[in-house]
Order: C-alpha cells, then sequence, then structure tokens
C-alpha cells in the first residue's frame, strides 16, 4: 500500500473547493439530524461513509487507509469514550438500586433553599464544572444528567441543561489539558495561553447560570431566581480569570467551581427564591408527561419515584450520616480523580500512571501516513490508558462505592448486593448500545476527515481571510470540537494553524490560539458524541435530534458572541483586555 500525505488543496489544487467538498460530511449529519430527523447513528453511518467517499475520491487517500483509519476512531470511541458513559451511567445504577439517590436529592433540596431549579443550577454549573476540572471526556455530563433526574427535572430539559452547563469549564477542563495541548504545538507557554482564555471565555460563562434558569423554567424561573444564577455566574468567571492568570491555569476549574458553589450556597441563607412550590409543580407535571409517553429512567421502574419531595414522610427526612452516605459516591469520586490528577507528595502519582500507559501504533496506518515533512504522525498511535482512564476510574470508585454501600445499609434500609451491582454493569452495556454505535460512527468520521486533509482544509480556507480571521478564529475551534467531541481534539488539529495565520494576517497570535480554545467550547453542545452521551443518559437515546433542537441555537449566540469578542480584542477597542 502507497503512503500518503494530506493535502489541503487535494480537489483540483483549489483550498476553496477542498475546503467546501470537506463540509459535506457534517452538513449531513446535522441535516439528517435535524431535518429529517433520524436516529442519531443512522445520521453517523451515512456521514462516515460520505467521509470516506470524499477521503478517497476527493483527497486521493488510499482505501485501505481510510478505513484503517475509521477503525481507529471507532477504536477511540470505544475506549475510553463509550467505557467512561456506561460506567458514569453504571454508578448513578448503584446507588438507585441502593436506595440512596433518593437520599441525595433531599441534600439539594437543603442545600439549593428547596427550589429545584436552584439545586440543577449547583449540580449542572458548578458540580459539573468540577467534574469537567478532574474528568472531562463526557463523564461530567453523563453523571450531572443522572443527578438532575433524580432531582425532578424531565429528561430533555435535564439534558440540555447539563450541555449548556458544560460549555463554561471546557477550556479549562481535564486539568486545562485543551491549553496544555495548544501549547505543546506552538511556541507559547500554557500560562500565556491560559491568562488570554482567561480573559475570554469568562465573559460569557457568567451569563451561563441565567441560561439554565431559562431552560429549565422560561421566563419564571429567570423572574425569580435572577439574583442567585447572577452571583454564582459572576463569581465562577472571575474567580476563572484570577485563578488563569495569577495562580494555575490548571487548577482554574477546580478553584471556580469550589468558590461559586461556596458563594451560592451562603447566598441562600439570607436570600430566598420566589415561587419554588409552582415551579416543582410545573417540572413534575412535566415529569409525569413524559412517563406517561412511555419514558423510564434507564434501568428504572416505570413507576418509581424520581426525586420528588411530595411523599417524603417524617420517616424520610435526612440525618448527617444518611446525607453523607448518598454524598459518598461523588465525594469519592473527587478524591479519586484528584489523587491521580493532582498527588504529587511523596509520590508522583499522575507521572507513576503515565507509564501505565500501552502506546499502539496503529497498524499500516502508522507507517503509510506522513506528514509534509515526510515523518509519521503522533495521531496515528492509538494510546489504550486502561488504568488512567475516567471510566476505569468511575468503575474503580463504583466498586468502592458497592462494597460501602452493602455494609452499610441502615439495618437493611437500603439493601444492595455487591454482585447484583456488579451484573448491572453488562445490563447498562446493554441499555447504551445505540448511544455506542452513534459514538463509534462519529469518532470513525472524526478520523477519516482529520487523516486524510478534509478538516485541516476547512480551517485553512477560514485561515485565508486576513484580518476578518479575528472574527473567524473561534469558528475553526468550534467545527473541531463539533467534529471530533474535544477541545483537546480541535487544539490538536488547529492550534498551530491559528498561529501561523495570525502571524501572516498581522494579528496577536495568542488571541487566536486561544480563541480556538474558546470556540471549541461552543463546539462541545451540538458535537454529536455529547449530544449521543446526554440521549444515553437520559434513556432517550435514538432522539439526538431533539436534544440538538434544543441546544443549537444556544451554541450559536455563545459562539457569535465569542467571536465579536475576539475581533473586538484584535483591534484598540477591546485590545486593553489582553495580557
Amino acid at each position: 500500500m502507497d503512503s500518503f500525505t494530506p493535502s489541503t488543496d487535494a480537489v483540483a489544487n483549489s483550498i476553496i473547493w477542498s475546503a467546501l467538498l470537506a463540509l459535506v460530511p457534517l452538513l449531513l449529519f446535522f441535516f439528517l439530524l435535524a431535518v429529517v430527523k433520524t436516529k442519531a447513528y443512522i445520521a453517523g453511518a451515512w456521514s462516515l461513509l460520505a467521509a470516506l467517499l470524499i477521503a478517497v475520491l476527493g483527497f486521493s487517500m488510499p482505501v485501505g487507509l481510510a478505513l484503517l483509519s475509521a477503525t481507529q476512531g471507532a477504536a477511540f470511541g470505544l475506549f475510553p469514550v463509550v467505557w467512561i458513559i456506561i460506567m458514569a451511567v453504571w454508578l448513578y445504577q448503584v446507588t438507585v438500586l441502593s436506595g440512596r439517590f433518593e437520599d441525595l436529592r433531599r441534600v439539594f433540596d437543603a442545600v439549593g433553599g428547596g427550589d429545584l431549579r436552584v439545586q440543577a443550577i449547583l449540580v449542572a454549573f458548578c458540580f459539573g464544572g468540577l467534574l469537567e476540572a478532574l474528568a472531562g471526556f463526557g463523564a461530567p455530563v453523563a453523571i450531572t444528567v443522572t443527578m438532575l433526574l433524580a432531582l425532578g427535572i424531565a429528561p430533555i430539559r435535564a439534558a440540555a441543561a447539563v450541555l449548556v452547563a458544560n460549555t463554561a469549564p471546557v477550556a479549562f477542563g481535564a486539568l486545562a489539558i485543551p491549553i496544555t495541548t495548544a501549547a505543546n504545538l506552538t511556541n507559547y507557554t500554557g500560562e500565556e495561553i491560559g491568562a488570554v482564555v482567561g480573559r475570554q471565555t469568562p465573559l460569557l460563562a457568567f451569563f451561563i447560570p441565567l441560561v439554565l434558569l431559562f431552560i429549565l423554567d422560561g421566563r419564571k424561573g429567570l423572574r425569580d431566581c435572577w439574583p442567585v444564577a447572577l452571583l454564582t455566574g459572576v463569581v465562577f468567571s472571575v474567580m476563572q480569570f484570577l485563578c488563569s492568570n495569577y495562580f494555575s491555569y490548571e487548577l482554574t476549574d477546580i478553584v471556580a467551581s469550589l468558590v461559586a458553589m461556596a458563594a451560592a450556597v451562603g447566598f441562600l441563607r439570607v436570600w430566598h427564591p420566589r415561587n419554588g412550590a409552582e415551579a416543582d409543580a410545573r417540572m413534575s407535571e412535566e415529569l409525569a408527561a413524559a412517563r406517561a409517553s412511555g419514558w423510564t429512567p434507564a434501568g428504572g421502574d416505570g413507576n418509581a419515584d424520581v426525586g420528588t419531595a411530595a411523599t417524603d414522610t417524617a420517616a424520610d427526612r435526612l440525618t448527617p450520616g444518611r446525607a453523607w452516605m448518598a454524598l459518598f459516591p461523588y465525594v469519592l469520586v473527587i478524591a479519586v480523580f484528584g489523587i491521580v490528577n493532582l498527588w504529587t507528595w511523596g509520590i508522583n502519582i499522575p507521572e507513576a500512571l503515565e507509564k501505565t500507559i500501552i502506546k499502539i501504533p496503529w497498524p499500516v496506518l502508522h507507517e503509510k501516513l506522513l506528514d509534509a515533512n515526510g515523518q509519521q504522525q503522533s495521531s496515528t498511535v492509538y494510546n489504550f490508558e486502561w488504568l488512567i482512564s475516567p471510566g476505569t476510574l468511575l468503575l474503580i470508585s463504583g466498586l468502592i462505592v458497592a462494597v460501602v454501600y452493602s455494609r452499610f445499609n441502615d439495618g437493611g434500609r437500603y439493601p444492595l448486593a455487591v454482585g447484583e451491582a456488579v451484573k448491572e454493569i453488562g445490563r447498562t452495556a446493554v441499555r447504551m448500545r445505540s448511544a455506542a454505535m452513534t459514538i463509534l460512527a462519529v469518532l470513525a468520521l472524526a478520523y477519516v476527515m482529520n487523516f486524510s486533509g478534509q478538516t485541516v482544509s476547512i480551517g485553512t480556507w477560514l485561515a485565508g481571510t486576513g484580518a476578518f480571521f479575528a472574527f473567524l478564529s473561534p469558528v475553526l475551534g468550534w467545527i473541531g470540537t463539533a467534529v471530533t467531541g474535544s477541545d483537546t481534539s480541535a487544539n490538536a488539529l488547529f492550534a498551530k494553524l491559528q498561529q501561523t495565520a495570525g502571524i501572516q494576517a498581522g494579528i496577536d497570535p495568542q488571541l487566536l490560539v486561544a480563541a480556538n480554545t474558546g470556540g471549541g467550547v461552543m463546539g462541545k453542545l451540538i458535537s454529536p458524541q455529547n449530544l449521543a452521551i446526554g440521549a444515553a443518559a437520559v434513556n432517550m437515546s435514538g432522539q439526538e435530534s431533539v436534544l440538538f433542537r434544543k441546544v443549537v441555537g444556544w451554541s450559536v449566540i455563545l459562539l457569535l458572541a465569542l467571536c465579536c469578542i475576539v475581533f473586538l480584542q484584535s483591534t484598540p477597542v477591546l485590545g486593553w483586555m489582553l495580557p
């Protein structure tokens, strides 16, 4: 088989025609999903086929290499992505099987001032931000969606709220890996890029809790709860700015999420939202309507209660011990991820665990896919992170939880057998099969587009717009994350391109590299991978098109706002904001 070097002008020696043809698989996917309303895995399969045909016929990629690209993408989709989703939903199922998830709802009822909308913000925005800081890769979405279901939020509304909430921390997610990746590909440091990102995304992050209120309860929610939502967003944004610029960009989301949570809880001691009972009634009716249409929680009994306080009795009132046990799984998850990613005292655990990664050069592809310099590409090496994958860490956490719950069952009030918890892994995997098919198709599509040169053709075309590229630069990150589901991958694709385009156009390259990261944040909202995760977590796999229509507007609005911010920062109007 001949070797292959991707080209950005493979179609008629034209970057424009190459880019337009490369857009076809993406446009086809979103057309099938939003207009034709097909199931996501069907849309993914047809789009993958289109990408393969374009790679072979348009970009002259050998058939064998195109197919091998798809297999590497599918392998990455299976592990770690699908593995993470299954384990996140399984951890939730362990708490449901034990009966302790209802106590978690009561904990948030107490902390959130008794208002379901405020509880949802604390879970989706603050707790989700903390999980994004430590885990990333879809785990925060899968976990917090199940938590919102337990609080009593209807499935699609819960998924939409969590996807929007997840935009705030993504740039600094997983200990700021997207920024570190961009730094490794350019001649800047993570501190330099992080400082600029910290002067862009916080300008939008402080609006996100208000958007969540609107998603959860429309204008009534905004009218009743805007003070605590605004405070939470402002505190989060201020801490993102301060931490990314003056402390540690890797710890930005951890600090911002914890301080925002503390500020919100403290504020609720002196201020109380209005009309909470009426809002609870509206949301209960919506959840009941979803049940009446045949929906049930993943693995749940169709008649089971999912988080309503209406039937609570005196016996249901929380004790400190029950509250601790309800919170234990999530405290444990934070502790496990924190130790794995941060512990360097005595023994450097992150460094030690890094050595457990098994690097697998993808057969044939690694030898035959070359860059412009004739060198093998590192992206054709598959990293099998069997121990440090967030999915494996969630498995370890879930097994510990199952043992603890089975041992301390409050005299039989919360019965759980470890064997039954382990069997639930298989049942969860079966329920996730359509979501898994979607993710495998989407990641295969992403790898084919990346390795054949289609994605970079789109980026190069946009980068040729001169000074106006400052406005368009976030769009590159948005496209990259929409395709791959990862802001890290978007930076791996386009960070160097952004730097080069900035130098050629006379625009601050650091600004554009940071803009790529920020644009990726907005692309996460409509990433097929994330849509599949959200739909699977609420047991509505196959209805990703409904979820897509709920969030695509917010993705575009936030993207346009960031485009305007970046453009103005490239001019004297807001140029003073840059370090």
